[in-house]
């Protein structure tokens, strides 16, 4: 199993289960609730009292971190099931809880890349959506999950999270040679996207 060749920035985290027990046929976009660089994020993947961490993590300069090696499980999800079947994504966010956990283009761009890579160096086919949590492990029909159906969180902010059909289509783009120029969320952005905190 190998790790991705677009990695700039590399903190092996000790908070991990070495090796996974199920092949990686998912995965799962975090975000990090903060501006974080990937070397930050490392940092704070470190501490083993932290008990977290993440395979890969992304900062809004695009750039992207490693801190779980692929054949290994990452603590990220808040359900071991779903971190062993997964790789999981840490991404840095430009804007605040006002703004759903807004992400830079750069930073979407190198999700995209980073999920297509995945993809193919996995065997994955295609991503899918369907925003249903009933179909988690059914990666047929869909092989893309997020934190908030594990655990009561927001994660990964409803930025992203209104994102993903978006995500899963410029991924699959790039995995059939599509020739799009800049993949990013503002191609079909909803008019008048807002976040209503409550």
């Amino acid at each position: 199993m190998s790790n991705s060749p677009l990695v700039s920035h590399v903190h092996i985290s000790p908070n991990r289960t070495s090796p996974r027990t199920h092949a990686i046929d998912t995965v799962t976009v975090h975000c990090m609730a903060g501006n974080l660089s990937v070397e930050a994020c490392g940092n704070g993947f470190a501490s083993p009292a932290r008990k977290a961490s993440s395979n890969y993590g992304i900062g809004s300069d695009g750039r992207i971190g490693m801190y779980v090696e692929e054949k290994d499980r990452s603590w990220c999800s808040s359900s071991a099931a779903n971190d062993h079947r997964a790789v999981t994504i840490e991404v840095a966010n430009d804007g605040g809880a006002e703004t759903g956990w807004h992400v830079s283009d750069a930073a979407y761009r190198s999700l995209v890349l980073l999920l297509a890579d995945i993809c193919r160096r996995n065997g994955i086919p295609e991503l899918r959506w369907r925003g249903d949590s009933s179909l988690i492990g059914q990666v047929g029909k869909q092989n893309m999950t997020v934190h908030r159906w594990f655990a009561r969180k927001a994660c990964p902010g409803d930025y992203l999270y209104g994102l993903h059909g978006q995500i899963a289509e410029d991924v699959n783009s790039e995995l059939s040679g599509g020739k799009r120029k800049k993949p990013g969320p503002e191609q079909k952005k909803p008019a008048g996207f807002r976040c209503i905190i409550t």
